[in-house]
This record gives structure tokens, sequence and C-alpha cells, in this order.
């Protein structure tokens, strides 16, 4: 039994939502996500509510139920208000600017690391804080991923680009033999 799928999604105000040929729409303003509709799955738009329903009862079925209403669920809250994720960049010398839709890091490389923002990614920085915006959940995290694993946290003295929030584990240093040693 599929406790997700079988949730009915309530359609946020102001928002429209359709289906079009297998395709889930939802609409806001300028904004518009677009989610692709398993053949398995079927989406019914009554009144101001969303139910997702599986045509058989095969396991593959199930798990493709959550999912699709999960996806759908996402979309209408992309296009209403938006998902971000937010990077911190630790290091001496460590920076960040945004130019546009590009984003230039100086993460301790011999250069400049650019990262070219995808259509629908906007960048931010604050100091030594990226913050990553856009209406695709699943774009916003994988843009922070990419950005993240340029310089990963090193587990000495933590430095490089990591999730506001994260927890690095530190790792002990070389010790250091007395001075009297034989």
């Amino acid at each position: 039994m599929s406790r997700i799928g079988n949730k009915i999604i309530e359609i946020p105000e102001g928002v429209s939502a359709k289906v079009e040929n297998g395709i889930f729409i939802a609409a806001h303003e300028q904004n518009e996500n677009k989610v692709e509709i398993h053949p398995l799955s079927e989406v019914k738009i009554e009144n101001n509510t969303i139910k997702v329903s599986r045509k058989n009862e095969t396991k593959f079925a199930k798990s493709v139920h959550g999912l699709i209403r999960s996806l759908i669920a996402n979309a209408l809250e992309g296009v209403k208000n938006g998902f971000s994720k937010q990077l911190e960049i630790v290091g001496v010398g460590y920076k960040a600017q945004v130019e546009g839709n590009l984003l230039k890091l100086k993460v301790g490389f011999s250069h400049e690391v650019e990262y070219v923002a995808p259509k629908g990614i906007t960048f931010e920085v604050k100091k030594n804080i990226i913050s990553i915006s856009g209406i695709d959940k699943q774009l916003v995290g994988q843009v922070a991923a990419d950005i993240r694993a340029i310089k990963k946290p090193e587990p000495y003295k933590g430095k490089g680009i990591k999730y506001v929030g994260e927890k690095i584990i530190r790792k002990v240093g070389k010790a250091v033999k007395g001075a009297g040693g034989a």
C-alpha cells in the first residue's frame, strides 16, 4: 500500500494545473513546471485537488505511484514558492562572485573555476554563502551537488564548499614527536 501515493494533493491558490498528452503542467505567473506521467499512473484533477492512482497492482506500478505523486506535489510547490539550497565556502582566500548566469569560484586552484547556471537557476552570493534557487527541486539539488563537488570539504581543516549546516567530521593531524626521543 502506497501511503504517499494515496495522499490527495491540494492545488495552491493562484496555481493552475492540467494534464495534456501524458504530461502534468503546473503554472503560476511566469513560472511553469512539467512532469511526465508514467503510463502506469493516472492523474485526476477535480475541484481544487489532484488524485494520483495506478492502473494495475504490480510491484513496479506501486513504486511509480508514490514517485509520480511526489513529483507533482514538488512541481506545484516549485511554481508557487520555488526551492533553494545554500552552500558555504570555508577557507582563507576562498571566494565566489556572480556575473549574470556565471558563478566564478576561487577555491585554492591555480585558476578560477567557472560554473554556468542552467536555464531556470539563479545564483546569489553574500559574503561566503552561495544561494541557489529555482522552480525545479531536482535541478536545484543537482546544481548544488555539482558546485560542492568542485572542492569538497577536506577532513583536516574543513576547507572547501559545504552545505550550510553540514557537519564535517574532522580528523586529527600528524602527531608531533617529543624533543628528547632517542
